[in-house]
């Protein structure tokens, strides 16, 4: 049986970084599922390019994210939608630049994007949400501030800090609005412009993040998936101790059990 939620589908969604790779696979996906998808981008035309392949299912919304005027007059566009019921936080940049090769303003200027244009996003999305008490965010996350690679301190700096935001929001809204559930999701290294020749097709890794956008559980919330699977937190050595007097074992839930 499938994990998808009707209430989710019967709104629409919001994707960010549509215009290519995994945000461009995860519009076409959602579309394929039969949800409205604003599709939100700095390019015009490859958003338009999506547009003629999804047809009227897939708005083209061009917006810069760290512009936040540019990204509410987008947020505004939904009064000719069906309500948001879906938040993909999806849009990246990924200079490759050793630090002494950064200034402030370089720096920055990533930030922005990368976590500026997640936190307006999700405080736009939160308005609408806030009102029916209903709503899915999913940030694509990665390990990058766990351990960095060389040539990435903003890159990494940025995504660590929209994991940091995952757990406030958890912090703040989940006991006040529990049907509001908020995930990370780390796609893994992806063949698109910012990861590897070799790496997973977007299109492949878009069908575990669309399963687990779709699925709406407030147990999910502040859940960490990895590709198809979940990460568990970590755990103390008296919990785990307990857990074994108590011959209890916790099973990370998978998207491809969809049972």
């Amino acid at each position: 049986m499938s994990r998808n939620d009707p209430r989710i589908l019967a709104g629409s969604a919001i994707v960010t970084g549509a215009g290519s790779g995994l945000g461009r696979a995860l519009s076409l996906r959602l579309t394929q599922k039969g949800m409205t998808v604003l599709g939100l981008g700095r390019r015009s035309a490859a958003l338009s390019v999506i547009a003629e392949e999804a047809g009227r299912a897939f708005v083209a919304v061009p917006t810069d994210v760290s512009d936040f005027d540019a990204l509410r007059s987008a947020f505004a566009t939904l009064k000719d939608h069906p309500p948001l019921t879906l938040l993909i936080n999806c849009a990246a940049i990924y200079p490759h630049r050793d630090f002494l090769d950064e200034t402030p303003e370089s720096f920055m200027n990533t930030m922005a994007i990368n976590f500026g244009g997640t936190l307006a996003a999700t405080r736009l999305a939160l308005d609408h949400f806030i009102e029916t008490g209903f709503g899915r965010i999913l940030n694509v996350a990665t390990f990058a501030d766990l351990t960095p690679l060389p040539t990435a301190s903003a890159y990494s700096t940025s995504k660590g800090a929209n994991r940091i935001l995952t757990r406030a929001l958890v912090a703040d809204l989940s006991d006040r609005f529990p049907n509001i559930v908020i995930s990370d999701w780390m796609p893994g290294m992806l063949a698109t412009e910012m990861g590897l020749p070799n790496g997973l097709s977007p299109e492949r890794s878009a069908i575990w993040g669309t399963e687990l956008a779709l699925w709406h559980a407030t147990s999910l919330n502040g859940a960490t998936f990895e590709q198809d699977r979940e990460i568990l937190p970590a755990r103390g050595i008296k919990s785990r101790l307990k857990d074994g007097l108590a011959l209890r074992r916790t099973k990370p839930r998978s998207l491809n059990d969809t049972s």
